[in-house]
């Protein structure tokens, strides 16, 4: 006997370079989907993704673009941050919405997944984990939305609109802080705290927390970028899964006070936990720009340039809530997604994956 055919699944991921795209790309190549990736400028170093290069904000260009291509399946892991929340609404708000009008004729799309956050729930940039309005903790996704402008909630309701309209079902994911292995991505924590604890160890500095005492001492999880695109696919081939929001994270939880230090003996230096001070990376790494580049010539790396490796103004978000952050995974675990990732693990793997990479020292 002979197993029954899968049906042709062709996927097309928006963000195809970055942290989460990438890494979904793989995934879906390897179970042998039809792969697109979506970015400004063509990649073709990525193996089983055909790229697609164009711009979401020029809808001639992206109907161009997107002649050929007739998805069943779009995975929107891409945004453009921008000066205000207002930019952020139009702007990320219009890239979801020309690419559902350019994709609506073709009438080939059976799904559509989108990657958001836990912005979601704690605020905006500009209002982030602020007010009186915070929410307890763990975060659900029954929690109504904030009384706040949120780029986030465009582009959910974009995805609904044309979810009517088309009549494809959807599904909405909100990683916390995601870990793993991309060059250029704008929210990057494992490797920026991997380039600062580099950094201390070639200038002979101590490992300091950055952040506030409620997260040094409260509970927290992070979100491997391979547990999202797990979860992503789970949803998409999940009919029960269809028309939800989910919330994605490891599975367990930590304390940054013990985590803090077992990062710093992997890499050898001291470490210095929180003083009643925050102290911002992006100080920390102020001015640190030439000794990386200095660095990156000595050790041979491949990423000379610091600002492609490290985001520090968005790990010194994450590192300085005043507020302990856990997430609630029960409506996707009822559901069947039973997937599960060792946090020290993933911080592990990716700091031996960099310097296999040659992006950080030995």
């Amino acid at each position: 006997m002979t197993s029954p055919a899968l049906p042709a699944r062709t996927a097309l991921i928006v963000g195809v370079t970055g942290l989460s795209g990438s890494t979904l790309a793989r995934l879906l190549d390897a179970q042998g989907w039809t792969v697109y990736g979506l970015s400004r400028t063509a990649n073709t170093e990525m193996d089983g993704v055909r790229p697609v290069a164009t711009d979401l904000l020029d809808p001639a260009a992206l109907t161009r673009a997107l002649a050929e291509v007739t998805p069943t399946h779009v995975f929107i892991t891409s945004w453009m941050r921008q000066e205000t929340e207002a930019e952020n609404i139009r702007v990320n708000g219009a890239m979801v919405r020309n690419l559902l009008d350019v994709l609506a004729p073709k009438r080939s799309v059976q799904h559509v997944a989108l990657v958001t956050g836990l912005k979601h729930y704690l605020g905006p940039f500009d209002a982030y984990a602020k007010g009186d309005a915070l929410p307890v903790t763990p975060l659900h996704e029954a929690l109504p939305r904030l009384d706040l402008p949120n780029f986030y909630y465009a582009q959910e309701d974009e995805v609904y609109v044309a979810a009517e309209r088309d009549s494809f079902s959807w599904s909405v994911h909100r990683p916390h802080t995601l870990i793993g292995l991309a060059v250029g991505n704008a929210m990057n924590l494992g490797t920026t705290l991997a380039v600062y604890a580099s950094l201390c160890k070639a200038t002979g500095r101590p490992f300091r927390w950055p952040g506030s005492g409620a997260q040094w001492s409260g509970l927290s999880d992070v979100t491997d970028a391979r547990m999202l695109a797990q979860q992503l696919l789970w949803a998409a081939e999940t009919d029960a899964a269809h028309n939800q929001a989910f919330n994605v994270v490891n599975g367990d939880v930590f304390r940054w006070s013990r985590l803090w230090g077992q990062i710093a003996d992997w890499f050898g230096v001291e470490a210095i936990g929180f003083d009643g001070t925050v102290h911002p990376l992006q100080d920390e790494l102020a001015g640190g720009a030439g000794v990386w580049q200095t660095l990156a010539a000595d050790q041979e790396l491949r990423e000379p340039n610091l600002d492609r490796l490290a985001s520090p103004w968005h790990t010194d978000l994450d590192l300085g809530r005043p507020i302990e952050v856990v997430t609630d995974m029960a409506r996707s675990r009822r559901l069947g997604f039973s997937a599960y990732q060792n946090t020290e693990d993933s911080f592990f793997d990716l700091f031996a994956q960099l310097r296999q990479e040659r992006l950080i020292p030995e």
